[in-house]
């Protein structure tokens, strides 16, 4: 069993990992299925409702975003009270922003369409597969977005090639980078990724801020602090 400091929904007891899954009952729906993560209360929440309001939120700002600045526009969701420190819910944030910035730079989709369509790929990623996969939620939605964009099918030849190399530089950097999970770290190099390699390869040129700057490690008692990439650097918060 591994301890996480990202406390517990309903009452804010740290979150118990197991190695193997176990059937367990959420504390909010009352749905008994096999999962990895319960409190050391024994509450267990299943992803559908850990993440319900906050794809709600996501999908409805995107439709109403003009950025072509897909960090921007992910840091501003991420400041909503629906979307927590980590979970599920970024598993459908990544390729929403993506998508939405895509097209807001002159990408040629529609929006609506291509948003619904996410939506139904993303909810079918689970909460902590980075760490029990080996594939990150945040790559697998902007493998989606990729897809999505490119007109990518398990039969389909370079959509598919060009789609498994994104999420292939994607990982090495996230391996790169090293554990344990942060939903905020993986996200935004799942985008800044994207977004390179999005202008290389289609000439859709989304915008990136200069520098990443993190401001939620308040929120993540394991952030990796100044070795993560988006860490501030001057920031008083440089305890390890």
């Amino acid at each position: 069993m591994a301890l996480s400091n990202a406390n517990c929904l309903l009452c804010g007891a740290p979150l118990v990992y197991a190695d193997a899954a176990q059937e367990m009952t959420c504390a909010i729906c009352g749905k008994t299925e096999t999962g990895h993560c319960a409190c050391a209360d024994d509450h267990y929440i299943c992803d559908a409702c850990h993440r319900e309001k906050g794809v709600a939120f996501i999908l409805d700002a995107c439709r109403a975003s003009i950025s072509t600045n897909p960090i921007e526009l992910a840091q501003q969701i991420m400041t909503d009270r629906t979307i927590y420190p980590n979970g599920p819910e970024h598993h459908t944030l990544v390729g929403a922003v993506l998508l939405t910035c895509y097209q807001n730079a002159g990408g040629a989709i529609d929006l609506d369409q291509a948003l619904d369509e996410l939506r139904r790929r993303s909810l079918q990623v689970p909460g902590g597969t980075c760490g029990f996969w080996g594939i990150c939620g945040a790559a697998a939605s902007a493998g989606q977005f990729y897809a999505i964009i490119s007109g990518s099918t398990p039969l389909a030849a370079e959509p598919w090639t060009a789609t498994a190399r994104l999420t292939a530089n994607i990982m090495g950097r996230l391996a790169d980078v090293g554990g344990p999970r942060c939903c905020k770290r993986n996200g935004f190099i799942a985008i800044e990724e994207s977004v390179r390699y999005v202008a290389a390869t289609t000439g859709i040129a989304m915008k990136l801020p200069e520098r990443t700057l993190c401001t939620f490690m308040g929120g993540n008692d394991e952030c990796l602090k100044r070795e993560c990439p988006f860490f501030p650097k001057h920031s008083a918060n440089t305890n390890s």
